[in-house]
């Protein structure tokens, strides 16, 4: 058996994952000896497809399992889907329209069954392309928020909470979805920064003394309006605090409020103040008891009667602004930059709006969660996290658990003919504390499907029952997941584990970084920056994917996609493979035993290897893949391939010596492919199978545990030296242009190098080694306090490579001339996209990276 002369990753990649399943590989192995790892994935959406995020998140936990079980852990990753409420029903919604449907015309509960048969044709498509990227999840476990088990589990917290107090009913001012017609979270929101206008209104006195001018970009919803604040200290206003102001074209008298919220450094100082209809004024209105009105229904059209009732909240603006100008109120209108909030679902433009719906309380439950983490007990990775999360929760408000939908949890509360609400699991349960009273209905709303994900580390291992899962698997170990769910997922995790569980849900939060497109744009379909992963693992393979993505996971929080990245990671999985091959097929491979004596150069890569381990295994435990991953290509790719094979070929062609050289290299590689196993799953596991020792998969092995016996810091020293004398002769050889492929007849060196003469004359091309230089001009260059030269009578043409250089310089001087001139005309700088002032910069520097090195070139030749 030998490995293929060429690596083919589609051929490698869909051999071992079926086969890792097959042996159980993913399953928990209950071996009491072994320590317990667990971990509970973040539920990707039903309607998902794989994309960038998911590419890094996914196999981050995969990589986190895989470097576990190495270690010896009894690791269990638990998979799932989230329901997802509005992007469920958006897909369904437009499905039954495509076919002349209407939802409203079916109802609600056919409409349901509509979404679990599309649930069950399409639901588990991204869970199929996890397996692509090979997550090595227990699917046997996998959980979906709407089985059963977890909807019992959900419906019990939500009665709970509701019979201690913690969830409500109320009016809120809330993101509201005018198309989808339903409440929409943070999360389900794009910040879109355009260009508007900002409109200036005469608000005069109702006593005829004057006018206050405001400034608002959204006029329509003056119709609303209940005041005009100040702030308390602005001199301005100090004395009209408390008069009363005509509202334009409603006629209505309102006050002037004093309050902290208005800027007495922006515009006027003087702000409208429409309660129902934005979130700050709705805070103002509270703390100073001010009426509501709603002006606008769930359709964003205007709901108040009057000359715009009816109108569509632009048509209604754009009314509105000109009878302002036609009544004299209208000051003036200026271009002015808006981040409108659009849902990310229907892509309108959100409405602030007030409506009543389902609140949780949680200020009291944030405490317990707040003090797990000041307490050290919960820990973010980057730590920088901790005051982000610690932020939010001491600043934490109600949370708006209901959405106006068909699909999801349906909320468990009956009203009864007397207008008593019940919470229960079912309609005889509610009846049945109902009495007398008769239960007539069921509330319509669902919940927040972040109030379900809530649950997810412990309801996805059997809560509310006392399984023997959660008895062994809660608290879960780490949960990797994305900066901005922060709020919306991790902490309600963790308020819920407390609550409910009385313990933490994971003692560690692993935030991964976000994957942006090559120029530094998030990626977008809409905006043609997306890259479809699965295009990306059909041209190179999900090892090299993932080698991409991993290797740039620090503790960096943005990361850019790019096609070079991609191919270099493939070079790597191809220098692997050659390398591994190049040693399978030595003659005396299967039968090198180890030896009795290492030469300096065997200590060296073995001391060298120890210290990867050292750092690799410091860097997984830190979540510090790049790190991890750059150590690794770097003991690979130069340290074993380009310096160690390449110096012990000479011993590995004598049958007398190649014992030693084999039996090193096949320890260190066998050591290597456990080191990347958890970062590329499928090549390791092929070439770990012609390299180990036992029969067995790679994950049944064990991680490499670092040998001090190994470890010879002035053995690593020395022969460091030596690469670096190599370094500097190749170095001076590219300067003079002689051909790597042409041997230097001799070489001068001031100082003998032992061992290291081999592998300077070896290593840079060197015929023969003296101490005395003959009669030719000799170049010369100095490292590591050695100073080497080599003859150039006979090697090269000065005059001609003279001349080359200087027209070198003079080309790099123009060049750079014309940058420079470009990037100081500021007319250029303003005007240019920021990604082309960047490339031209890069382009500059590297222009006089090339023009110094061609400067000590003719140094270097006296030129």
């Amino acid at each position: 058996m030998e490995l293929t002369p060429k690596y083919d990753a589609a051929i490698v990649e869909s051999k071992w994952y079926s086969q890792w399943e097959s042996a159980g590989l993913f399953k928990e192995t209950n071996d009491p000896k072994k320590a317990k790892y667990t971990i509970t994935i973040p539920p990707p959406n039903i309607t998902g497809s794989l994309h960038m995020g998911h590419s890094l998140c996914y196999p981050t936990q995969d990589a986190i399992g895989r470097y576990k079980q190495l270690k010896g852990y009894d690791v269990l990753i638990v998979p799932g889907q989230d329901h997802a409420g509005i992007a469920t029903q958006s897909v369904v919604t437009k499905q039954l329209k495509a076919q002349g449907i209407s939802p409203s015309d079916i109802g609600r509960d056919a409409f349901v069954e509509k979404t679990w048969e599309w649930r069950k044709v399409s639901g588990d498509t991204i869970l199929n392309q996890f397996r692509l990227l090979g997550c090595g999840f227990d699917w046997s476990k996998s959980r979906f928020t709407l089985d059963p088990d977890y909807a019992g589990a959900v419906l019990q917290i939500f009665i709970d909470w509701f019979n201690r107090g913690l969830i409500y009913r109320g009016k809120r001012v809330v993101n509201w979805d005018p198309v989808l017609k339903t409440s929409v979270s943070d999360i389900e929101t794009l910040r879109k920064d355009t260009q508007g206008k900002l409109y200036h209104i005469r608000y005069p006195y109702a006593d005829g003394s004057g006018e206050v001018i405001v400034a608002t970009t959204r006029p329509e919803t003056m119709l609303g309006d209940v005041a005009v604040a100040v702030h308390p200290t602005d001199k301005r206003y100090t004395d009209k605090i408390g008069k009363m102001v005509i509202l334009p074209l409603s006629n209505r008298q309102i006050p002037i409020i004093a309050d902290q919220y208005p800027d007495p450094e922006f515009g006027t100082g003087a702000v409208k103040i429409t309660p129902a209809h934005d979130p700050n004024d709705y805070e103002v209105g509270a703390r100073h008891g001010l009426e509501m009105p709603v002006i606008l229904d769930e359709s964003a059209n205007v709901c108040l009667e009057g000359p715009y009732f009816g109108l569509n909240r632009y048509e209604a603006r754009k009314r509105i602004v000109q009878d302002l100008e036609d009544g004299g109120f209208l000051v003036k209108i200026e271009d002015h930059a808006i981040a409108l909030i659009v849902s990310d679902r229907s892509g309108e433009v959100v409405e602030p709006l007030l409506s009543e719906q389902w609140f949780v309380k949680q200020t009291e439950l944030a405490k317990d969660a707040i003090a797990v983490v000041k307490e050290g007990k919960i820990t973010f990775t980057p730590e920088r996290y901790t005051k982000v999360y610690l932020d939010w929760m001491e600043n934490i408000r109600d949370w708006c658990i209901s959405r106006q939908l068909w699909w999801g949890h349906r909320i468990p509360v009956y009203y009864t003919q007397s207008g008593a609400a019940v919470a229960a699991l079912s309609w005889d349960e509610a009846q049945k504390q109902a009495g007398d009273d008769k239960i007539v209905r069921q509330d319509d709303d669902v919940l927040d499907t972040w109030f379900s994900s809530g649950l997810w580390p412990f309801a996805t291992l059997g809560w509310p029952k006392k399984t023997e899962l959660l008895e062994e698997r809660y608290p879960t170990s780490v949960l990797v997941t994305d900066r901005n769910i922060i709020y919306l997922w991790v902490a309600r995790m963790i308020m819920m584990g407390m609550d409910v569980c009385k313990q933490i849900p994971f003692d560690k939060v692993c935030i991964h970084a976000t994957v942006m497109a090559a120029d530094g744009r998030r990626m977008s379909k809409s905006l043609g920056t997306g890259v479809d992963p699965t295009e990306v693992i059909e041209k190179v393979g999900a090892d090299a994917l993932r080698f991409t993505l991993l290797s740039q996971a620090g503790s960096n929080q943005e990361i850019r996609y790019s096609e070079k990245k991609t191919e270099d990671a493939r070079n790597f999985c191809n220098k692997i493979w050659n390398a591994s091959r190049f040693l399978i097929m030595q003659p005396g491979f299967e039968t090198a035993k180890q030896p009795l004596r290492l030469e300096t150069i065997d200590k060296w890569l073995l001391t060298r290897l120890h210290l990867t381990i050292e750092l690799v295994t410091e860097a997984y435990e830190e979540f510090d893949f790049q790190r991890a991953c750059q150590a690794m290509y770097q003991f690979f790719w130069s340290e074993y391939c380009d310096w160690y094979i390449e110096v012990a070929k000479p011993r590995i062609n004598d049958p007398e010596q190649r014992d030693t050289p084999i039996f090193v290299m096949r320890y260190c590689l066998d050591a290597f492919l456990k080191l990347m196993h958890p970062i590329m799953p499928h090549i390791t596991e092929e070439i770990y199978q012609f390299v180990a020792q036992k029969p067995g998969f790679i994950s049944q092995s064990h991680w490499p545990e670092v040998d001090a016996a190994f470890i010879d810091e002035k053995i690593e020293r020395q022969v460091q030296s030596w690469f670096n004398i190599v370094r500097a002769v190749r170095a001076l050889r590219a300067d003079l242009e002689i051909d790597p492929r042409k041997p230097v007849p001799y070489a001068v060196v001031s100082s003998d190098l032992g061992e290291g003469n081999e592998i300077l004359r070896s290593q840079a091309w060197i015929t023969e080694l003296i101490t005395s230089p003959g009669q030719e001009t000799i170049i010369k260059t100095t490292e590591e306090g050695v100073e080497i030269g080599i003859p150039i009578t006979d090697m090269i043409d000065l005059n001609k490579l003279g001349i080359k250089v200087n027209s070198e310089v003079k080309k790099l001087s123009e060049e750079i001339a014309k940058l420079e001139q470009r990037l100081s005309n500021p007319q250029f700088v303003e005007r240019a996209k920021p990604e082309i002032v960047e490339r031209e910069q890069e382009t500059l520097a590297e222009l006089k990276r090339k023009l110094e090195a061609a400067a000590s070139k003719k140094q270097t030749l006296g030129l």
